[in-house]
């Protein structure tokens, strides 16, 4: 369940003006697909107890009160997003900063720091899919029901990544040697420069090892007993804090150096 408190629903319900039971212009139908779009909710089909009415305000209001932050903000956000086509002629021109900052605040209390990276980058359809197969298990707070697939994009990431750096790889290689070849370039490129960078980078090849382990014998990749709630999230946080490093190097490219490790959170 969200942690919204009482003053921010009296904020946003007089925003979206839900106290005739509308949510702004939205139709029922439009009201369910917004939904299902943006968190893969169907919200008439979903067991809220207690509820009233099915109204689209009380059925926003058991949304902010059953599903968790990040679905509540991710939902406040994209509705924020599309203003100018959901709003009303009453509606103000633009959501008001205080709404923003609540949504802000949901998305930010996420389990997974930084999940958006999880991203497709080589614009091949099944990567996109799997990058969102992966964000979604995170989304449903299971993130031990996407380890396999974690897995399985890490290794498409990497292999993806070498081939950037012109690295021919094996596709029989392992997940932990792709990284240990790929940090290995960015060392010679001199994409690195602090020692304790590349001591922080090295050591995930050996972590990244034993996420393999994790794939064949603790994950849904095969008949397992999988891997608990907590521990899956703290691999899920690992993976992408190092995600984020790794692609801030393209910023760092253009001045050719990576000049510390203060940001860096592993």
């Amino acid at each position: 369940m969200s942690n919204l408190t009482l003053m921010e629903n009296k904020k946003l319900e007089r925003l979206l003006e839900m106290s005739d039971g509308y949510v702004l212009n939205f139709s029922n139908r439009t009201f369910e697909n917004f939904i299902a779009e943006s968190v893969g909710i169907e919200i008439y089909f979903r067991d809220y107890k207690d509820l009233p009415s099915t109204s689209k305000a009380n059925l926003m209001r058991a949304f902010w009160k059953h599903e968790n932050n990040y679905h509540v903000g991710k939902l406040l956000t994209d509705i924020f997003e599309k203003w100018s086509e959901l709003k009303n002629y009453s509606s103000p021109d633009y959501p008001s900063d205080e709404c923003k900052k609540i949504a802000y605040r949901l998305l930010e209390s996420a389990p997974v720091p930084e999940l958006e990276v999880i991203q497709a980058i080589s614009g091949e359809s099944d990567f996109e899919a799997l990058a969102k197969s992966v964000r979604e298990s995170i989304e449903r707070n299971e993130p031990e029901n996407g380890l396999d697939q974690l897995h399985t994009y890490l290794v498409k990431y990497f292999r993806f990544k070498c081939s950037e750096l012109d690295i021919t790889v094996d596709k029989k290689k392992p997940l932990h040697s792709l990284v240990g070849e790929y940090i290995k370039a960015l060392k010679k490129k001199g994409l690195i420069e602090s020692t304790m960078t590349e001591r922080i980078l090295k050591s995930s090849i050996s972590i990244l090892e034993s996420f393999s382990y994790v794939r064949n014998n603790q994950s849904y990749a095969h008949d397992n007993q999988v891997l608990n709630y907590h521990e899956s999230l703290l691999i899920f946080g690992h993976v992408t804090s190092s995600i984020r490093f790794i692609e801030s190097l393209k910023q760092c490219n253009s001045v050719e150096k990576v000049e510390g490790i203060d940001d860096i959170q592993f």
